[in-house]
């Protein structure tokens, strides 16, 4: 009878290691991290590839510019709650489906991974805790991120893992599979960390590697480590600037 009251505190605590984090909490620690909050109520802007960003955020509001000159004249690109649309040189021109299509996807893809991890908590997205690494060294959450078919968007079915570390909570690195067009997977590596009013910004390494399905995302981090991902391009953002919508 005496074992009895000395297995259930040996229980309880099996239990409570059985139990993993809350994937929500991780998020929302990065979200701290990262100063994402600032942004809900924000004019963000930023030079990527040659071409002008500009997000406006007003809670459940938005709108996505993007401003640039080619042959046609100076372009500017917008994407709101209600409208998509081009215009040059302040006249509105018409686009076909598949314009309008890569339009929507190119300015969403941009914003999207510029702003990470203020995605994240969007309706659509659905979290899951996948265990804990470590990455060079440093310690990490591994969080995986899907997107339910409602509200998802045309690429709900891509799938996402974020490495945000245990200690800090910044999200230092993301892998992803995507289905847009064609399909492969890609890993990013944060370096350049900065911070813009409050916001923190990061440049990425962008790599590939072989033979990586949509079930192996979470393989990336190993692969890196053992030196067998391939660079394919610099993600910089440039003239990044930060500013809280007027009351």
């Amino acid at each position: 009878m005496r074992a009895i009251p000395l297995l259930l505190p040996a229980l309880f605590l099996t239990a409570c290691a059985a139990s993993p984090p809350d994937p929500q909490a991780i998020v929302d620690a990065a979200f701290e991290a990262h100063g994402s909050d600032r942004l809900r109520h924000a004019v963000v802007e930023f030079d990527f590839r040659g071409k002008r960003f500009k997000v406006t955020r007003d809670g459940g509001v938005f709108q996505y510019e993007r401003l640039y000159t080619d042959s046609t004249g100076a372009v500017r690109e917008v994407l709101n709650n209600d409208d998509l649309y081009r215009e040059v040189d302040g006249a509105r021109v018409t686009l076909t489906e598949k314009e309008r299509l890569k339009m929507e996807e190119d300015v969403n893809s941009v914003v999207y991974f510029a702003l990470l991890p203020f995605s994240l908590n969007d309706p659509a997205v659905q979290k899951k805790y996948l265990g804990d690494t470590v990455v060079k060294g440093e310690p990490y959450h591994e969080v995986e991120v899907t997107f339910a078919p409602e509200g998802g968007g045309r690429d709900y079915q891509d799938r996402f893992v974020y490495w945000f570390h245990r200690d800090r909570g910044t999200m230092d690195y993301l892998g992803y599979f995507y289905h847009t067009n064609v399909t492969g997977a890609r890993f990013r590596e944060a370096y350049n960390v900065r911070t813009v009013n409050g916001v923190r910004f990061a440049d990425y390494h962008n790599y590939k590697g072989d033979d990586i399905g949509i079930d192996d995302v979470e393989r990336f981090d190993e692969l890196l480590e053992a030196g067998k991902l391939t660079l394919v391009s610099e993600v910089n953002l440039e003239n990044i600037t930060v500013r809280p919508l007027s009351p």
